[in-house]
């Protein structure tokens, strides 16, 4: 079992995206809690007409309200730290994929597998067959096997790029002269999109990502055929 199958992701397509969907529930349950008490407090006493001494001039009071926001604060922090950890880790990974962007492409290479390289380009228009996504498309597809810890190190070739799969919840910057890296993950095949989220240009609206994931058996027969 791979180490997100440990922490029980293996129905997520993206355990990064399961744990960003859990913080922006977390984060919005607790913003609805302290929007309805403040609504509510604030009706009560515009609503009453009598003053009591022990609200209006309370130390307890005012101890309450310096105190209560920094529990909540601490109460987003807590699974904020924790995502930002996962960001971050790179816990054994089976492959290594090298990600450079240009102006304005892409290029990939598998260099545990024979030193497979390739640009991945844009489709145009006219070119796209029935069911493809405009501006979305690419000639060639990142190709990863399902269920398998991948690393992918991002640079540039030239200008600061963003390698970016919003559906997977993959985002870093691809800068000239420094390697970034992320931990890819998906336990279900597909095709995922993405663009580059940088301001890198004139075609910058013209740089997708396409991302194909597949079993292993598949994978395989794909990298003997790249590299005859």
């Amino acid at each position: 079992m791979t180490y997100w199958g440990q922490l029980g992701f293996q129905d997520a397509s993206s355990p990064l995206m399961e744990q960003m969907i859990f913080f922006h529930d977390h984060a919005m349950f607790t913003i609805i809690m302290i929007l309805t008490m403040v609504m509510y407090m604030s009706m009560m006493l515009t609503s009453n007409k009598f003053l009591c001494l022990n609200i209006t001039e309370s130390q307890k009071i005012e101890i309450i309200w310096t105190i209560a926001p920094a529990f909540i604060l601490l109460f987003l922090a807590l699974p904020s730290l924790r995502l930002l950890y996962l960001l971050d880790e790179t816990n054994n990974p089976l492959m290594t994929i090298k990600t450079i962007g240009h102006q304005w492409y892409w290029t990939y290479e598998y260099s545990d597998f024979m030193n497979i390289e390739f640009d991945s380009y844009m489709t145009p228009s006219n070119e796209l067959n029935l069911g493809d996504f405009r501006l979305l498309e690419t000639d060639h597809h990142l190709v990863l096997p399902m269920k398998t810890n991948t690393r992918v190190i991002v640079s540039s070739a030239d200008v600061i790029h963003s390698w970016t799969v919003p559906s997977l919840g993959l985002k870093v910057d691809a800068i000239p002269g420094r390697l970034n890296q992320l931990m890819l993950y998906s336990s279900k095949p597909g095709l995922y999109y993405g663009q580059c989220s940088e301001i890198c240009g004139a075609n910058h609206s013209f740089m997708p990502i396409t991302l194909e994931i597949v079993n292993m058996k598949y994978f395989i027969k794909w990298l003997n055929l790249m590299s005859n």
